[in-house]
């Protein structure tokens, strides 16, 4: 205890013992201790987390990602940076995975405001936010959702110029856009940032989902650009959240320092008959 700074100390000193589900035992801190905590030391909350990881203490409100992850893991994932561009529906899911699961910085955009035909689908929206800024809403969810978590979202459209400025201090990249005219400037500006991108689209309840590694062909090389599938067969809900759930698994995989599960590889599936393939594209 010794060579423990002021701040460890103080986390050890709130800590309390409980036990996770499988009865494992552990050290928990809650929120609103990590708050007076961070109030008490100047600091932002996230540093608290971290902090309180490194201490052997987790924070009550990522118990639950354990055992997927483990200390070093969520406080790899408190430590990351993610680019989100789209926040709609994809985006809308996503973003609210990554301020629960911990991603300590998202910066995203989107432009545009939300619609009635948007109710169908995305999680930010609702009947009372027709007409406001998807980006603002996003925003404040984010605040409300998981507090230590800092979040940074442009109420505009990104060109290739705003997409190499995000990815260029992001440890990934999220596709969240809609059609394909845009895809391939996101894969180019990850690709010149060095880090990967997560991508995904939809057609009604089929859809893929990818990781491209920075120098790798990914699904823009070959779906061209023009109208997308989801323009004729639609983006009801299931399609859409398949695709963000298997997007926010890639996303933790790699910010807590695991492997991504389809580098060089598109996961292909259809909710119509529970089909899901495995497609190699980087041999």
């Amino acid at each position: 205890m010794g060579n423990a700074d002021p701040l460890g100390l103080r986390i050890r000193e709130c800590a309390r013992p409980k036990s996770m589900p499988d009865d494992t035992p552990y050290l928990s801190i809650g929120l609103d201790a990590t708050a007076q905590l961070a109030a008490e030391f100047r600091v932002p909350l996230r540093e608290v987390e971290i902090a309180a990881l490194g201490a052997g203490v987790v924070p009550e409100h990522y118990v639950r990602n354990f055992h997927t992850v483990d200390m070093t893991g969520q406080a790899r994932l408190l430590s990351s940076r993610a680019a989100l561009v789209g926040l709609g529906g994809l985006g809308g899911l996503l973003i609210e995975a990554m301020a629960r699961m911990g991603v300590g910085r998202i910066v995203a955009a989107d432009g545009d405001r939300f619609e009635e035909s948007n109710l169908n689908r995305q999680l930010t929206s609702s009947s009372t936010l027709v007409g406001l800024s998807k980006a603002r809403i996003a925003a404040m969810r984010v605040a409300d959702v998981n507090p230590a978590v800092e979040c940074v979202a442009h109420e505009s459209f990104a060109d290739e110029a705003d997409m190499a400025s995000m990815c260029a201090s992001a440890d990934v990249a999220v596709d969240a856009l809609g059609g394909l005219d845009n895809r391939p400037a996101l894969q180019r500006a990850a690709t010149s940032a060095g880090i990967p991108l997560v991508t995904a689209g939809i057609a009604g309840l089929s859809g893929y989902v990818a990781t491209v590694l920075p120098g790798q062909p990914g699904p823009s090389d070959f779906l061209g650009t023009g109208h997308a599938a989801e323009d004729s067969q639609g983006s009801p809900a299931p399609g859409v959240y398949a695709a963000a759930s298997l997007q926010s698994a890639e996303i933790m995989r790699i910010l807590s320092g695991q492997p991504p599960a389809l580098a060089g590889r598109m996961l292909v599936f259809d909710l119509r008959d529970a089909s899901f393939e495995t497609v190699t594209i980087v041999e």
